[in-house]
Order: C-alpha cells, then sequence, then structure tokens
C-alpha cells in the first residue's frame, strides 16, 4: 500500500521465525465454541455462529457494492452491534476500517475521508442528539451508509447477501487504521497489520488471563485501540469469552450491565475509574463478579490505584500504551507495589525500549528521559506522513513516543509526563496545536496559546490563553465553544478554561511558553 512503511526484511524474517508473526487474520478471530455467547448489544445476544454468519453476510454485501480488498472504509460506530459486525466484516474482504470516534465531528471525518481517500463512510443516524447524516452528505466518498433511517442514503441493513467464497487479505495488508493522539493539528493515521494486531490482541490476551470464561465489559469506544485489542473486544473473540457492550462508562448504564452479565474485566480511564469509586455508595447493583479492571489511557495515581481492590472488589491492572504499538502492562501477580505505582512492563520479549535524554543518549537507569521503542507490533511510520515521520522515528527505527519516563530494575515504567505539545484530558489526546489554530480563526483572537493544567478528576483539562485584537469584545466560554461547534471540532476538544491575556510569555527563542502559562493557572 503505498504511504505504508514496512518492517525491514531483516525483522519481518525474525518476528516469524521467532513466531510473533502468524498466518491468523483479524477476520478470523472468532474461535469461541459455536453455541456460546459472543456478543450482548442492548437487546442483541449472539452466539459466536451468530456472529460469524453476520459478519459473513455483510462481508459479501461490501463485495456488492464494489469495495475491495485494499480499499479505506471511514467507519463512525459507537458501541452496538453494528460495529463489531461491519468491523468483522471490512477485515475479512481486506478493505481496512478507519476508526474514528463517535465524538468526532466534520472537520476530523472530512479530514480522514481525504488523507485515507476512503471510498466508504459508515457511521449512525444519529448518536445522543448528533445527526451524522447531514455531515456525512457532504463528504468526499463512494459509498455513505448509515445504520438507522438512512434516508436517502444506503442502509446498512441492506448491505447484506448471501455469504461468497472471498480472496481475503494477506497477513502483512494493512487491516485497520487507528488514530494518532495528535500533537501537530489533525491525528495521524496508524497502520496497523493483520500480523501485527493479531499478536497485539493474543499477547495482551495471554497477559491478562483471559479465558472462554471472560465476560468484557466494554464502556470506552469500541473503536478506540484500549477497547479493541488491548486484549479488548478481539482479544475475548480470540479466547472464546464474551463481550459485553455499553454505551457509556456511567455507573448508570455499566453497573447494572455488570450485575446482570456478571462481567469480570473492564478497561477504563481514570476519570471513570475514580467515578466508580465513589458511585458504589450510592449504587446498589451488585458487581461482585468483577475481578479485573483495568485503567489506561492517562496515569492513574498509585493512591487511588490503592483503593481498587478494597472498594470495588476487584483487581487493579495499571496499562500504558498507544495505539502506535508498544504496551505495557503490570502483571497479574506483580507486588502490590508494583501495581499500584507503575504504569507495567512491555508486554512482549521482542519489545526493544531505549530512554533517552534530549540529545538521544541513554540516560543512567531510574532516571527520567523520552521513551523510545521498536517490535513486532510497533509501527515503522505513520500513513501518508514523510516529514512527520523523519521526526518521529530515528534512523534505526526508533519511535519517539514523547512519552518521559524512568524504568525500574524490574522493567516497569513510571510515567513522568509529556514531551510532546499534547493534553491528555481522561485518556482523550487534545493537540495543542489544533485546537490554537481554530482559536485564532476566530475574529476576535489575536493570538491563542493552550496548555493542559492538572486536575483531580480528569488528569488535565484545557485552558486556553487568548490576546484580543484591539477593539473587539472578549468571546466568554459559551461563545467560544458555539464557535468550535460551528468549525466541526469535536466537543471534547473545547477548552475547559478561558484565560485573557495582553500577551503570551515568549522563551528566549521566541517560542510561546507553555510552562510559564501553566503556572499562571496553577
Amino acid at each position: 500500500m503505498e504511504g505504508f512503511t514496512p518492517w525491514p526484511d531483516d525483522l519481518a524474517a525474525r518476528y516469524e521465525a521467532e513466531g510473533y508473526w502468524t498466518g491468523r487474520l483479524l477476520g478470523d478471530v472468532l474461535r469461541g465454541d459455536p453455541s456460546r455467547t459472543a456478543l450482548v448489544a442492548g437487546d442483541d445476544r449472539l452466539t459466536y455462529a451468530e456472529l460469524d454468519a453476520r459478519a459473513s453476510r455483510a462481508a459479501a454485501g461490501f463485495l456488492g457494492l464494489g469495495l475491495r480488498r485494499g480499499d479505506r472504509v471511514v467507519v463512525q460506530l459507537p458501541n452496538t452491534t453494528a460495529f463489531v459486525v461491519t468491523f468483522l466484516a471490512l477485515v475479512r474482504i481486506g478493505a481496512a476500517p478507519v476508526l474514528a470516534l463517535p465524538a468526532h465531528r466534520e472537520s476530523e471525518i472530512r479530514y480522514l475521508c481525504e488523507l485515507s481517500e476512503a471510498r466508504a463512510y459508515i457511521c449512525a443516524d444519529r448518536d445522543g442528539d448528533f445527526d451524522y447524516r447531514p455531515m456525512a452528505r457532504t463528504l468526499p466518498v463512494d459509498h455513505v451508509i448509515v445504520d438507522g433511517d438512512a434516508q436517502e442514503l444506503t442502509a446498512l441493513a441492506s448491505v447484506d447477501a448471501d455469504p461468497v467464497p472471498v480472496d481475503g487479505p494477506a497477513p502483512s495488508d494493512v487491516g485497520v487504521f487507528l488514530l494518532s493522539g495528535g500533537t501537530t493539528g489533525l491525528p495521524k493515521l496508524i497502520p496497523r497489520t493483520h500480523r501485527d494486531y493479531v499478536y497485539n490482541l493474543e499477547a495482551s490476551a495471554e497477559v491478562c488471563g483471559f479465558t472462554s470464561a471472560t465476560v468484557y465489559l466494554v464502556v470506552l469506544p469500541a473503536a478506540h485501540n484500549f477497547a479493541l485489542a488491548c486484549p479488548g473486544v478481539l482479544g475475548v473473540f480470540a479466547t472464546g469469552g464474551t463481550v459485553v457492550l455499553s454505551p457509556s462508562g456511567s455507573p448508570d448504564e455499566a453497573f447494572p450491565l455488570i450485575e446482570r452479565e456478571r462481567a469480570t474485566v473492564c478497561a477504563v480511564v481514570p476519570p471513570i475509574a475514580l467515578l466508580w469509586l465513589d458511585a458504589v455508595t450510592w449504587q446498589e447493583e451488585d458487581i461482585s463478579s468483577l475481578r479485573l479492571l483495568q485503567v489506561g489511557g492517562a496515569k492513574f495515581a498509585a493512591e487511588r490505584a490503592a483503593e481498587v481492590p478494597d472498594v470495588l472488589g476487584c483487581q487493579v491492572q495499571q496499562v500504558f500504551g498507544m495505539a502506535e504499538g508498544l504496551l505495557n502492562y503490570t502483571r497479574l501477580d506483580d507486588p502490590r507495589d508494583l501495581i499500584e505505582r507503575t504504569q507495567g512492563r512491555p508486554l512482549s520479549p521482542a519489545d526493544e525500549i531505549r530512554v533517552v535524554d534530549e540529545d538521544g543518549k541513554q540516560v543512567a537507569p531510574g532516571e527520567v528521559g523520552e521513551l523510545l521503542t521498536r517490535g513486532p507490533y510497533t509501527l515503522r511510520g505513520y500513513y501518508r506522513a514523510p516529514e512527520h515521520n523523519a521526526r518521529s522515528f530515528t534512523p534505526d527505527g526508533f519511535y519517539r513516543t514523547g512519552d518521559l519516563v524512568r524504568e525500574l530494575p524490574s522493567g516497569n515504567l513510571i510515567v513522568e509526563g509529556r514531551e510532546k505539545d499534547q493534553i491528555n484530558r481522561g485518556g482523550d489526546k487534545i493537540s495543542a496545536e489544533e485546537l490554537e489554530n481554530h482559536l485564532l480563526a476566530h475574529p476576535a483572537v489575536h493570538d491563542a496559546a493552550v496548555v493542559g493544567i492538572p486536575d483531580p478528576m480528569m488528569g488535565e483539562r484545557t485552558c486556553a490563553f487568548l490576546v484580543i485584537r484591539e477593539g473587539q469584545k472578549a468571546p466568554d466560554l459559551r461563545e467560544i465553544k458555539d464557535f468550535l461547534r460551528t468549525r466541526g471540532v469535536a466537543a471534547y476538544k473545547f477548552p475547559d478554561r478561558l484565560e485573557e491575556s495582553d500577551a503570551l510569555p515568549r522563551t528566549p527563542v521566541g517560542k510561546i511558553s507553555k510552562k510559564a502559562l501553566a503556572a499562571r493557572v496553577q
């Protein structure tokens, strides 16, 4: 695929010889007993045989529309049966889903369609109070497919045909595109091949102890790497367990599902974990079936991690990773202090990591430095991004994560922050540059800078500093949010706080001093 950076031949041969890469494909992950429940979503309760049949019929339907191996399809669906069936169907025919999040709006979706040269866009009719159809009609794709009331567009329910033989993908093909957190403008596309992503989910399932008895509650968007394959939905299917989809992580929705389905595992971001720790005092549901709570997406404070076993009655597992590849897990048999105060150690024996200073030199053991990594499931380059790749990868192929870490003698990592200009708002990654560019488009704004400020619930919240044009009235926070909404910006990127400034502080070399701005509000 043009724009995709493959692994070097010597490393590819090594990963195959050592068994990290197999011939298994993403479309073949349904390995449970055919009569066992595979998926529970709303009123749907599908066995493995029923889910497999639906995916096969949808795959034939997509072929009937003209979609083929190597095509890209932007998929923006909430946690529904439609998401799971659509994903499985597309990867079976070799069309790569580009996984957008339900919160994305026109600014992000149009960009993803154009960058990926997508043939189709698949969305819900509505999610909450947002109607996707007006946006969908404007996109530069051949097919717009809608789950629900499609109006004059193609209904996802009609993408259905008798199964046919499929000339499917090769293991080395790109199977799915994930989205980067984004530090320089809009998100970059992360190509994950069938062989590296299958290893990602299978090795994760082994480390996390997933079996056919696992009942996995999905409260994060299933399109997110954490919920999809760490071990996630796909890891459950590969081990024969049951996936239960929840619309959100709200205790009002999640706790009844835990009780009803006897869920055993759930993956959350720290704000949800904190909410659950409080919610047990007022929620009446029995959540005693829960055995493991995975917490990732942002650093989880040791003090709060220590509360999980006593308050929620289950083990906590810290997960530190990235859609680009490298995953770190605290192990289920780690000492409690490692589980509480570290963010885990690399998943694979083949993961190579370096912790380096600003000159690229290895730091002394235990010192803070930037994390660099390469391995059998870490990308070698973003899709169609040569200039960014030149900055993000070393000459020998190590990915510069931008995360500042300390490595302990055990191999466990402690995350100390970010080198990149990115805000981690409860697991949602916000590019300061992207938001600044939108703010600068406001007619009253002369200059803008966005910083993250510490928050006990979200980890970080977003504060925008605005320099107002002479003679203009400063917009308030509501007006700024309305303005960003008209520009099609996802709501999670809206600033939480506004500060007006006569000028923005500068470093000696003329750059805006984000440290000085953060100090003002702290």
